[in-house]
């Protein structure tokens, strides 16, 4: 997950942009895409901005860009293993920001000696 703070202000309104971002870390990170990324600009006020998904073999993509603040969320979420780096240096690429949060978490889903959860 990154958290990317006041990007280019350009860049986050391109659909373009997205499209080769998105296009160019699927690759770089070694994924397969499943259909070409949907980017879509919506929302009012201080929600607006473009939301992209891209699917991918083994999960997905996913990120908002704010317009009104100029800061980018992104997720890539995948079950396939991937260097956390090379997500970041796409990011500092296409969208130039002044502030970077990255974190990292493994994904596992519990195992049958973890407490079950009661319903």
């Amino acid at each position: 997950m990154i958290d990317a703070g006041k990007c280019c202000h350009r860049s986050i309104r391109s659909k373009q942009t997205i499209h080769d971002f998105t296009k160019e870390l699927v690759k770089n990170i070694d994924m397969i895409p499943y259909g070409e990324p949907q980017i879509q600009h919506f929302g009012s006020g201080n929600k607006a901005g473009y939301t992209l998904v891209q699917l991918i073999e083994t999960s997905n993509i996913c990120a908002h860009f704010v317009e009104e603040t100029n800061d980018m969320y992104l997720d890539v979420f995948s079950c396939k293993p991937f260097t956390n780096s090379i997500v970041e240096q796409a990011v500092d690429k296409y969208f130039l920001p002044m502030h970077i949060r990255s974190s990292f978490r493994p994904r596992q889903a519990p195992s049958k000696t973890e407490i079950p959860l009661l319903r």
